[in-house]
């Protein structure tokens, strides 16, 4: 047994789960420690934790992302096992079917949560985690203003990502907030998921579309649309986007917006990993028209 899956079993049991007796590595996450485990009945969990964890509240508030997407917005999500300082234990999902019949259902499920949970207010009742950092979540009734300062401007303060942006950098990201009612259109708020890239698209049983690691608000939809779409979906994922744009009445220009919104991600990127994986370049290029020439 590694020192990882040591680690989730030791706290499965301080947790009271004692008929767990060993415990498999799971991939996938970049910011927590998981594996997946069998209670002494057969049934099957998944158990995620981290070494030290950002937070008392940092499971608390996933199991309620995954909970009030499941029932407000009609979205399957595993079912919490268990939520505690040290430790989230989940039902098992499956892999999603690489097929463009699921991606299809997926878009109707996305388009579904979007239309039937909008809010006159952007933000969230608490702060939540994105990874290993706070999401802000201050309510605001503006939403460019909620975007710019708890979106991108939060991320301003981190320690890798003053490393990786230049004052011209930070500049420009300042000037592209002050415009943001220039660039973006008027959106409503409406629950969003929050880290809707790709690995956390997954099936049920059953095969239905299924959603995981939730950094939930009531923000823009395209908050979610441009973090599957900026990450290399699958080929098969294509009809996903024609098909939300089509039952959410999206313009046209969609497309355009997506490095705009996706800012925000690659900035919490930036702060939390390090390679970054491009993202840093990614924001450059994003700010390349909003650097001031002299």
């Amino acid at each position: 047994m590694t020192d990882t899956t040591s680690l989730l079993l030791e706290r499965l049991h301080a947790a009271g789960l004692t008929d767990v007796a060993a415990v498999e590595p799971a991939t996938g996450g970049l910011a927590a420690t998981a594996g997946l485990a069998r209670r002494g009945d057969g049934t099957p969990v998944f158990v995620k934790a981290f070494g030290e964890p950002p937070s008392d509240d940092v499971f608390a508030a996933e199991a309620e992302g995954l909970t009030v997407l499941r029932e407000a917005g009609g979205v399957a999500t595993p079912e919490v096992v268990l939520a505690g300082r040290d430790l989230l234990v989940l039902s098992v999902l499956r892999p999603r079917p690489g097929t463009r019949a699921f991606w299809e259902r997926f878009a109707h499920t996305l388009a579904r949560l979007h239309t039937t949970t909008r809010h006159p207010r952007f933000g969230w009742h608490r702060d939540n985690w994105l990874g290993r950092r706070r999401q802000v979540n201050t309510w605001d009734d503006d939403g460019f203003e909620f975007f710019a300062r708890h979106r991108l401007l939060r991320w301003l303060g981190e320690p890798r990502v003053r490393q990786a942006l230049d004052g011209a950098d930070r500049a420009a990201l300042e000037r592209l907030c002050a415009r943001l009612p220039e660039l973006l259109p008027v959106r409503p708020a409406c629950l969003t998921h929050g880290d809707l890239w790709a690995q956390n698209v997954m099936a049920t049983p059953d095969g239905r579309p299924a959603l995981i690691d939730p950094a939930v608000s009531y923000t823009w939809a395209e908050v979610d649309l441009a973090h599957i779409w900026t990450t290399a979906p699958p080929p098969e994922a294509q009809v996903f986007f024609e098909l939300y744009a089509e039952l959410t009445g999206l313009d046209r220009d969609w497309r355009d917006r997506m490095p705009i919104i996706q800012l925000r991600q690659h900035l919490a990127v930036i702060a939390q990993f390090d390679p970054d994986w491009g993202a840093a370049d990614l924001v450059r290029a994003t700010l390349a028209p909003f650097r001031r020439r002299l």
